[in-house]
């Protein structure tokens, strides 16, 4: 495989890097028949398979690139995953499957999966609401006794895994889980593969103020002329919203209108799936007072980037002096990097 994935790199552009290659070694390894089930003895304790890789590390080196390869070259059943949208297909079934009078939700659900599928790839790993953080201890130790292989990435090692969230001593088991049955391994790499390349931004406007407006205002204009305005509205669970300025794929919201209102990663992907291209004003820095809203636009921004859906923004920040609360300053580290590549002339308007 790793012959094929340099040949990826040349045909791709894409700088070869030897750590890379190193954890491409270990990925075959860890899949391989006779080789995924990694001895860990200690003590002469009892041995524990190895069914899942963690990789984890700074934004922008590659991780997601690599195990898309990897994935892409197995021949076997599988799926890729989002994390977000994985939970939101688990709560949904889990929803409608209570609706019948019955509790074992967690068991149907990955005997269901097991039927479809022998791996799961679950990209951007990360945890950060209550209701995902008390499940998912139930729902992974299912996975692995059913023997489903999982692919991790993540920015975030294991063992801080929803760091400072709310009742987190419920959430430790599920640590415990992933720490014994995953291969855990960092990707160290001093450089934002998604910085390369590009020497500015054309849809980034700092900071908000009359001239940036009149900016951005008149792109908008000059690739949405000739469409009609005609509001969209979307339904999720009951819960309405309208996209007030759709130009017939092109929208323009303000950052209020999309992340200080209580809707989420469903509400996005519907947003994400009707739109080619978003404009969102007004974005401001971040504190731990305006948190919620931060992690709105993280998860925003991650699903806008998973739907390769190009961006503007007028914002109160740069790339050097942003500021974001405590508990979120590394999933945002990964937003940043995305909003470099998603309004910079590597993602082009249709």
């Amino acid at each position: 495989m790793k012959k094929k994935f340099l040949k990826f790199c040349l045909a791709h552009k894409f700088q070869q890097n030897e750590k890379q290659l190193r954890v491409l070694d270990l990925l075959v390894k860890f899949y391989k028949k006779d080789g995924y089930f990694k001895k860990i003895l200690s003590n002469f304790l009892k041995s524990e398979k190895k069914i899942g890789f963690y990789l984890h590390g700074g934004v922008g080196i590659g991780k997601t690139m690599l195990l898309n390869f990897f994935f892409d070259n197995l021949k076997t059943a599988k799926t890729r995953k989002h994390f977000n949208e994985f939970m939101i297909e688990f709560h949904d079934f889990r929803h409608d499957y209570k609706l019948q009078g019955k509790d074992n939700s967690i068991n149907i659900f990955v005997k269901n999966l097991k039927k479809k599928v022998n791996l799961i790839y679950l990209d951007e790993f990360q945890v950060t609401n209550i209701v995902d953080a008390m499940i998912l201890g139930k729902l992974f130790d299912a996975i692995f006794k059913e023997n489903i292989k999982v692919l991790i990435s993540s920015n975030i090692l294991i063992k801080d895994l929803y760091k400072d969230g709310l009742q987190r001593e419920q959430f430790m088991p599920f640590i415990d889980i992933l720490s014994k049955f995953c291969i855990e391994h960092e990707l160290i790499i001093n450089h934002d593969y998604r910085k390369s390349g590009v020497s500015k931004l054309e849809r980034f406007f700092y900071p908000v103020n009359d001239q940036t407006f009149f900016y951005a205002s008149s792109f908008f204009r000059e690739i949405s002329k000739e469409k009609i305005n005609k509001p969209k509205k979307i339904v999720t669970k009951g819960r309405g919203f309208v996209i007030q300025n759709y130009f017939e794929g092109y929208a323009r919201f303000h950052f209020i209108d999309l992340c200080g209102v209580s809707i989420g990663a469903e509400d996005y992907i519907k947003i994400a799936e009707l739109c080619k291209f978003i404009l969102i004003d007004g974005v401001p820095n971040f504190d731990d007072e305006n948190a919620d809203t931060q992690q709105r636009f993280i998860v925003l921004i991650d699903i806008l980037y998973e739907k390769k859906i190009p961006i503007m923004l007028t914002a109160n920040f740069n790339y050097k002096n942003f500021k974001s609360s405590r508990r979120l300053i590394d999933p945002y580290k990964r937003t940043l990097s995305r909003l470099f590549e998603l309004t910079s002339p590597k993602f082009k308007i249709n």
